[in-house]
């Protein structure tokens, strides 16, 4: 375990969007280092365990499927699969335990989770998905939260979610420039539309507001064991975490791999082990791509889990 951390410095709105190119080439460089594992769809063995995610009554796998791997225009690579490899990378994450899809609107993946459900029970999985609340350099154009709520609902064939994110939040002030969007939000919990809500947290800043604030359930965060991708130095967002945990919040990881930086064998052995081994984190999402790569997860998540 490394024991001098670098302070990174935080992702732009415009670097967050542009980051594509190093995660789609690290993940093909953790493919290649897995291929010939062998797996079939009806895998049995080892599963992912459950965890409680906080106090917010949820029951969660560790291990989320991420859907937005270098997510760009509506597009992941993840989606450009093509929906059987989809459909059947996920029958083969919940024949492994990995009962959770995490997805967005900016990664054009609700779709593909709709066509897994047709083959996954809706009552057995977990769905995440995000609201992005502000425009993306002409690509992307926010609208009425009602009207998001009821498009991704066509778009996935879900009633609800289980988890709803504000997405990417860039600064301490979110909980005043969103504040519509959170009433939004607020209301469609009341309303069963979704279970909790919480945000996607770009920003040291904002992770810290979301550690206190009373209307977050959940947040995410970027966290991996030495810095690539993250808000701060691992210990900075490691002290917020466990904030974030005191006070009941169901915390989540992202970039544990560090977007493609941390896909060496090694690299993903300590960084899972500083994750999961800190005790501040519930669940973490892996941008995963193939069958190989869920096994060897599941197997290595597992094994750090009971050691």
């Amino acid at each position: 375990m490394h024991l001098i951390f670098l302070q990174m410095k935080k992702t732009n709105r415009r670097e967050f969007l542009h980051t594509s190119a190093a995660g789609l080439a690290g993940l093909t460089v953790l493919s290649a280092g897995l291929s010939g594992c062998g797996s079939s769809l009806t895998t049995t063995g080892t599963e992912i365990d459950m965890v409680k995610l906080g106090d917010t009554g949820l029951n969660i796998p560790r291990i989320a499927l991420g859907t937005g791997s270098g997510g760009w225009k509506r597009r992941s690579n993840q989606t450009k699969l093509g929906t059987k490899r989809f459909v059947e990378l996920s029958r083969h994450a919940y024949d492994r335990g990995i009962r959770f899809f995490d997805t967005a609107d900016m990664y054009g993946s609700h779709t593909y989770v709709r066509e897994a459900l047709k083959v996954i029970p809706r009552d057995k999985v977990t769905v995440l998905t995000k609201v992005m609340v502000y425009d993306h350099e002409g690509w992307y154009k926010t609208e009425p939260l009602q009207s998001s709520l009821d498009r991704f609902r066509l778009e996935t064939g879900s009633e609800y979610f289980d988890i709803l994110l504000l997405h990417c939040m860039m600064n301490g002030q979110w909980p005043v420039e969103y504040k519509q969007y959170m009433d939004g939000f607020s209301e469609a919990k009341q309303k069963g539309i979704v279970k909790t809500v919480g945000i996607s947290c770009h920003d040291l800043n904002a992770m810290k507001e979301a550690a206190v604030n009373p209307w977050v359930d959940v947040l995410l965060a970027r966290i991996n064991h030495q810095g690539p991708k993250m808000d701060g130095t691992p210990a900075q967002v490691m002290e917020v975490l466990e904030t974030a945990r005191m006070n009941g919040k169901g915390v989540i990881a992202m970039k544990v791999f560090g977007m493609g930086d941390l896909v060496k064998d090694d690299q993903r052995e300590k960084s899972l082990k500083y994750v999961i081994k800190s005790g501040n984190v519930h669940s973490m999402t892996l941008g995963l791509e193939s069958k190989e790569e869920v096994d060897d997860a599941v197997s290595r998540v597992m094994r750090i889990v009971k050691s």
